[in-house]
């Protein structure tokens, strides 16, 4: 049993055996001090909650291994710094993955929002689509991912994010999510051309937003555009308002679209012409929660010069990786 003297702040343990005070004896190899029974020799460690509770690893150790991850390390490379073991790793990012979801889940919830942008972006889980076997062409859980993402323009805040096929379905719960997570006002909505846009968002969110769409024409007969990675040239874009009387000047997906360029800078496994992808589903979910919700909570933007979610007013401090996690 541990006592806490309020006076002196110091910290006592009694033996639960013996019923006696006991005394200071060292410390443990992580850090928390030990104390032994002076009749029956006795040892006990102070009481303390690791961030991931259910794993044997140090609380320094696994947030040096989060926070190189979110850094776009590979986990090879963080296995390799961090001398933890990989698949000790890819369940320390699978819980992590969890604790952030929950985190977003709780907090992104009837927020005020004037500007939303949506866009999807590409990666792929095991193969690339085009190399999935005839018995794996109905398995979705190999092949192409797209994840959806909504963000505020002004205050960068991303406000929801939805992983799957690039889909109705998948369209229609990433808008079901993006409802749950603004309130109950007008604001104004700025897609790419994605057809399936149109039947959610207009089901939707008929009752609180304007909706239009920024639809790009590219330049096919560009022999030099075609190549693997490099998209054809845009000849002309096109506003086509949807839904409401959204304002044309604020038509716009180009700060959504910059913010892919930040998603495949920190996740390594977003990076191009690597083995570095996502072999599992649930690990490259882990990693889209750990880096919306770091970036939402714990670093700062650039142009803000405060976080999303200071900026957003959910929270009045820059949180730490720890605090994301506690």
């Amino acid at each position: 049993m541990m006592i806490a003297d309020r006076q002196t702040t110091t910290t006592t343990m009694t033996c639960t055996a013996c019923d006696v005070m006991c005394q200071k004896f060292g410390a443990h190899r992580n850090g928390l001090r030990r104390f032994r029974c002076p009749n029956c020799k006795k040892t006990y460690t102070e009481p303390h909650k690791r961030l991931i509770e259910d794993m044997n690893l140090a609380d320094e150790k696994a947030l040096l291994a989060l926070q190189l991850l979110i850094e776009g390390n590979s986990l090879r490379s963080t296995e390799r710094i961090t001398n933890i073991n990989i698949n000790t790793l890819m369940k320390l990012l699978v819980r992590a993955g969890e604790k952030c979801e929950k985190v977003m889940g709780k907090l992104i919830v009837n927020i005020p929002v004037q500007d939303v942008e949506c866009d999807e972006i590409w990666a792929y889980v095991g193969k690339k689509e085009g190399h999935k076997l005839p018995t794996e062409a109905h398995d979705d859980s190999l092949g192409d991912a797209y994840c959806f993402v909504a963000m505020e323009r002004s205050t960068k805040l991303v406000l929801n994010f939805a992983l799957g096929r690039r889909t109705q379905a998948t369209t229609d719960a990433f808008i079901e999510g993006l409802r749950h997570a603004t309130s109950h006002q007008n604001f104004q909505v700025s897609t790419d051309g994605f057809v399936p846009y149109k039947s959610a968002i207009t089901t939707t969110l008929g009752d609180r937003c304007d909706f239009a769409q920024i639809i790009k024409h590219y330049n096919n007969s560009d022999p030099e555009g075609q190549r693997r990675y490099s998209p054809a040239d845009v000849s002309h874009t096109e506003k086509v308002p949807v839904m409401g009387n959204p304002d044309p000047k604020k038509i716009c997906t180009s700060h959504i679209e910059r913010q892919n360029l930040t998603i495949r800078m920190s996740m390594r496994r977003l990076t191009r012409l690597t083995n570095a992808f996502s072999k599992k589903w649930d690990n490259l979910w882990a990693a889209y929660c750990l880096h919306f919700a770091y970036y939402n909570f714990c670093r700062i933007h650039k142009t803000l010069r405060v976080t999303p979610a200071m900026e957003t007013g959910i929270t009045s401090r820059v949180w730490t990786l720890a605090d994301l996690l506690a």
